[in-house]
């Protein structure tokens, strides 16, 4: 006996529909996560490319998933987020904390010299000479959008290196 099959996966269109439709509810989940619009948007935009990602073996509704999805993005980026201890809340004496900010400071300086040297430029310009985004876009010859999103990469890259104890 020949059973006919309809299809069973998703098609752009229908896709299209379903994330336009679940956007809303999904960011409202991923903010009382996050505690942050920002990074709740980007949770809920890649939550909605691995859906994409999976929509040849889905069929809608994926409300169920979608919120399940969300959750555990919000759940494992909390769970990378380095805990920090503020300087000021520790009470120690002002030479040893000197020390510590002056071994800190050359770390970092240690870590931006291991950058591209448009970043180093761009980072430097921004942070240690108090630059304008288009002083800076002037001076290497670029668009600010470009040097916004070169900067912004400069100090991920930092921070990653910085956490993870390159360098």
């Amino acid at each position: 006996m020949i059973v006919n099959r309809q299809r069973n996966w998703m098609t752009q269109d229908e896709y299209t529909q379903e994330a336009v439709r679940l956007r809303p509810m999904l960011t409202e989940i991923a903010t009382r996560y996050m505690g942050s619009a920002d990074d709740a948007e980007d949770v809920v935009q890649d939550a909605l490319v691995r859906l994409w990602n999976m929509h040849d073996e889905l069929h809608p509704p994926l409300e169920a998933l979608g919120r399940v999805l969300v959750r555990n993005l919000c759940i494992d980026r909390i769970r990378r987020k380095v805990p920090t201890l503020r300087l000021d809340d520790v009470d120690i004496g002002d030479s040893h904390v000197e020390n510590v900010e002056h071994q800190r400071i050359e770390r970092m300086m240690k870590i931006i010299d291991t950058l591209p040297t448009m970043q180093q430029t761009i980072l430097r310009m921004r942070h240690m000479q108090g630059m304008e985004f288009k002083d800076i876009a002037r001076l290497v010859g670029s668009e600010e959008s470009t040097v916004r999103k070169a900067l912004s990469r400069a100090r991920m890259a930092v921070k990653d290196k910085y956490n993870t104890g390159i360098v």
